[in-house]
């Protein structure tokens, strides 16, 4: 009966995530772009409700640089996009950001933070790999395939052992970071039972899933498979047993020399890894690698749609801030996706065009749903599952300190810059805010302000010395130089918010620097940190 209960899971779990009629969906020669906007807009019909529209230029290509290359556009950058009257420019200002040095910066930031540890995000560890990997514009397959069997001696893959290294102490956590980062499954909750609430996981999986990295171990520094191990476990009800070598499809693995070894058989194995690690070389492969039969398996047609569909749903995540599943590692057949026809279609155009990762958030950033406002005219915006409105996320803290660096350094440095001065100064800018970026927290999807961030911005020094500076190169210094106050409240509203003032904007603010024209260098000041410590730069909206 366990067993009968097990296949009739996994035949539930494959066919939630298979559409109503696949050969109902859109012609794999689609653009991304249109695809997206035929099934987010099939939605909103069906259930008659109306998007936000479109968000304005100003808008738009804050929201592009920040998502992009990481910072807010520099006031010469917004100006001249709002200015031109070029129908095709926001695919222009895509490829044109795509193609910078800073959205590999930022892309691989962002990669390193989604496989940190938990509880670690941001640590870098992988952040050197991410650079190289997205430079060679590496496609997702081989980046998983790069992680989960490194290779120390191709210098193509420099830095893909730290995804296992920062885990090998721990193997149950290795097992769920895998399963979470790759397939968009938690089994977590199925280590000790079957899981409580969703039917497909039960401890058969997670013991299965583990049973690939039981034979990966430390080896002096280093990552090793050892040549034999067995797993066994205790079941919630009954005895001890082995575990069986399990995709999450139910997919039942035979796994060469999954059994203790020999003594002679142990003896051989040990003196093997013994000689890697006296010579400090990396470790020679065993004849049989469990993590590459995983890999094997894992893109195996019936299975692989865990993997074509949690990258497709994490990227999707990234630039619209909510998942086509939510949570981003609860895909089971009890949390069908929002849009289940568009997840796999974009899983289909993935694997068709060799898990390219830049095509698919190109494809991504030039749909309309992207580009929809904020704001909602309505009076109350619908659910966020229909990607109707743009939702508010909240900077990462490079983000945030990089964009902090640019809005309070004088406009006029970074004006008539050729693209390469101009990307070298902000990579300057780059260097100079990591400092302050470490002493921001990593935003969940419900962040909120925290305290300590909000002290940071009232009484720490380093946000008066890092930013409200009236030296040369300063926005304040530029704008105490305006001829009237006017000019000053516009230079720094079009500087931090990347967009001109509103009337009422500059009455108040004019107001405010009227009252204080004894202590004008302190008032100058004062506005620039009500506005850099405001909602609207902590957010890309």
């Amino acid at each position: 009966m366990r067993i009968f209960r097990l296949l009739l899971a996994a035949v539930c779990l494959l066919l939630a995530f298979q559409p109503v009629n696949a050969g109902d969906l859109l012609p794999a020669e689609q653009s991304i772009d249109r695809a997206i906007n035929h099934y987010v807009q099939e939605l909103l019909q069906k259930d008659h409700l109306q998007p936000a529209a479109l968000a304005d230029d100003a808008t738009i290509i804050r929201r592009l640089t920040l998502d992009l290359v990481g910072r807010i556009p520099t006031p010469a950058e917004t100006q001249a996009y709002v200015d031109s009257k070029d129908s095709n420019k926001k695919i222009q200002l895509v490829d044109h950001l795509m193609a910078s040095p800073g959205f590999i910066r930022h892309q691989a930031a962002q990669f390193d933070a989604m496989m940190a540890p938990t509880g670690n995000p941001g640590s870098g560890r992988l952040s050197a790999y991410f650079n190289e990997a997205l430079k060679a514009n590496k496609s997702w397959k081989q980046i998983f395939q790069d992680l989960l069997l490194p290779n120390e001696n191709d210098p193509k893959q420099k830095g893909s052992i730290e995804f296992l290294k920062a885990r090998v102490s721990d193997l149950d956590r290795l097992t769920i970071d895998v399963s979470v980062l790759f397939f968009g499954v938690n089994v977590s909750c199925a280590q000790c039972h079957n899981h409580p609430l969703v039917q497909d996981w039960k401890q058969d999986h997670f013991y299965g899933m583990k049973s690939f990295f039981i034979r990966t171990v430390d080896n002096g520094g280093t990552i090793a498979e050892k040549e034999f191990g067995q797993l066994k476990f205790k079941p919630n009800k009954g005895s001890e047993k082995p575990a069986t070598p399990l995709f999450l499809s139910g997919d039942k693995i035979e796994l060469a020399n999954f059994r203790e070894p020999t003594s002679e058989e142990q003896k051989k194995d040990k003196e093997r890894l013994e000689k890697n690690k006296a010579n400090k070389t990396a470790p020679t492969p065993p004849a049989v690698s469990a993590r590459a039969k995983l890999f094997e398996v894992a893109l195996k047609p019936g299975n692989s749609q865990f993997f074509n569909k949690a990258i497709v749903n994490r990227l999707w995540h990234r630039f619209f801030g909510y998942g086509l599943v939510t949570p981003l590692d609860q895909m089971h057949s009890e949390n069908p996706p929002n849009h289940p026809d568009l997840l796999e279609w974009l899983a289909r155009d993935m694997v068709g065009h060799n898990y390219d990762l830049k095509r698919l958030i190109r494809g991504i950033v030039l749909s309309e749903p992207y580009a929809r406002s904020s704001q909602y005219a309505g009076t109350a915006p619908p659910d966020p599952k229909y990607f109707a409105v743009a939702r508010l996320k909240a900077l990462t803290p490079m983000q945030y300190a990089v964009s902090l660096k640019i809005a309070t350094t004088d406009p006029a440095s970074f004006e008539k810059q050729k693209p390469e001065a101009l990307e070298k100064k902000i990579e300057q800018l780059e260097g100079a805010a990591r400092g302050f970026a470490s002493l921001i927290a990593m935003p969940s999807d419900d962040f909120q302000i925290g305290v300590n961030e909000a002290l940071l911005f009232s009484n720490n020094g380093r946000v008066v010395g890092d930013f409200l500076g009236e030296g040369q190169g300063t926005l304040i210094a530029r704008m105490m130089g305006s001829p009237d106050s006017k000019q000053a409240i516009e230079l720094a509203v079009r500087s931090i918010f990347c967009r001109p003032a509103t009337n009422e904007e500059i009455q108040l603010f004019a107001d405010y620097l009227q009252k204080r024209t004894d202590r004008s260098k302190e008032a100058y000041r004062q506005l620039v940190w009500a506005m850099i410590s405001s909602a609207e730069l902590r957010f890309n909206y």
